[in-house]
């Protein structure tokens, strides 16, 4: 039995939320991916605040790092203060390779630190590589 997956994708760039949501449709894969458009957006989804009361708290979540109105690494850091959102693995996906970024990200206790390609094939092979590793090896914490 497949066990469907929840995905919160925080990303402010349309066409990559178009090509993600492209590719994990395409792969078959059992998930629902929803999409926040900045950072308040994300925290009130998450919070479970204003009309984003019935949105599942996510198994994994894609952050982009520069987002409008509260950026990824503010997102990030107010996910790992909170006791029910910490244990949610959290993956930046960003095109900043800048090493302060990458340093400052895991001393928040990111998951991971994915620089996404400019290349469609490319972007499709670490969507699809994110799938494989967090939804179908990793084993992930239980929902409360």
């Amino acid at each position: 039995m497949t066990l469907s997956r929840d995905i919160l994708l925080v990303e402010d760039n349309a066409a990559d939320v178009r090509l993600t949501q492209e590719v994990f449709r395409q792969s078959g894969a059992a998930v629902t991916l929803h999409v926040a458009r900045d950072g308040e957006e994300a925290m009130q989804m998450l919070k479970k605040e204003g009309g984003h009361a019935s949105v599942p708290t996510p198994d994994l979540i894609l952050l982009d790092l520069n987002l409008p109105r509260k950026d990824g690494r503010q997102v990030l850091a107010e996910i790992k203060q909170h006791p029910q959102l910490r244990k949610i693995p959290v993956i930046m996906l960003t095109t900043s390779k800048a090493e302060q970024d990458i340093d400052t990200c895991y001393a928040l206790h990111v998951n991971s630190y994915v620089n996404k390609p400019v290349e469609l094939d490319q972007f499709f092979a670490l969507v699809k590589s994110i799938q494989q590793y967090w939804l179908n090896t990793v084993q992930l914490p239980a929902k409360k």
